[in-house]
């Protein structure tokens, strides 16, 4: 039972959130590369003065942890810590693709999300032809854990033989000419990573008292970051 600020900054969604008890009181959301830096501090004010409450209200912060983009994650997460250290709150941690499974879940018919063998399968573009991926059943219990994996007309050629699959996020459209006419693929590629995802989770972990470490919790990269080459003259 908490009031809770939840943001989630990992793909070219920036969104926020603020929910008590589990319950979405006000939230916005844009879907805008390169603007996460721009717009987050605002979003936040913004939703906080809409719910009513001040930020001393607030009794935790959760952010969504990766894996996504470098940058992305890093604005998040050091805003999220930096607003637990000011208030002298705890951090909650959220799998972005847990959480992104979670809103999948919510936003789909029904008769798929209740279908025998059914896996949700929720994806983030890692560029080139690569996904972050995790499954899970609709209790949103891992099947299987985070992987980067590399698409092809294989990958899920066999899996799809005795499942059901839902594909979700930004990275899902890489498979979508493998399987979009396979009758056990569904696809969701308008569902994307949401604070309105991670509100039902943030709820359960703060009563659960599952907190990350603030002076050490670091972003779930996943893949190493390796920064380009610059273009300027004179910096090679």
């Amino acid at each position: 039972m908490a009031l809770i600020l939840s943001i989630e900054t990992t793909t070219s969604v920036c969104s926020v959130a603020i929910a008590q008890d589990g319950q979405l009181l006000s939230f916005r959301e844009l879907n805008s590369a390169n603007s996460h830096a721009e717009i987050l501090n605002g979003y936040i004010q913004e939703v906080i003065a809409e719910s009513k409450h001040s930020l001393s209200d607030l009794e935790a912060v959760a952010v969504s942890e990766g894996p996504g983009s470098y940058t992305g994650l890093r604005i998040g997460v050091s805003t999220a810590k930096g607003l637990c250290y000011s208030l002298d709150i705890p951090l909650i941690n959220i799998s972005t693709l847990q959480s992104l499974a979670f809103f999948t879940l919510e936003n789909i018919e029904q008769a798929i999300a209740e279908k025998e063998n059914t896996i949700l399968c929720p994806m983030i573009d890692a560029r080139r032809m690569e996904a972050y991926t995790a499954h899970f059943n609709n209790k949103i219990k891992d099947v299987r854990k985070v992987e980067a994996e590399v698409i092809d007309e294989n990958t899920y050629k066999e899996l799809l033989k005795n499942n059901t699959f839902v594909f979700s996020g930004d990275g899902s459209g890489k498979y979508q000419d493998f399987y979009n006419n396979h009758p056990n693929a569904y696809f969701y590629t308008e569902i994307l990573p949401s604070a309105r995802g991670m509100i039902v989770l943030a709820e359960d972990k703060f009563n659960a008292k599952d907190f990350a470490d603030l002076a050490y919790f670091e972003p779930f990269y996943l893949k190493t970051f390796v920064a380009g080459i610059p273009r300027v003259k004179g910096l090679r």
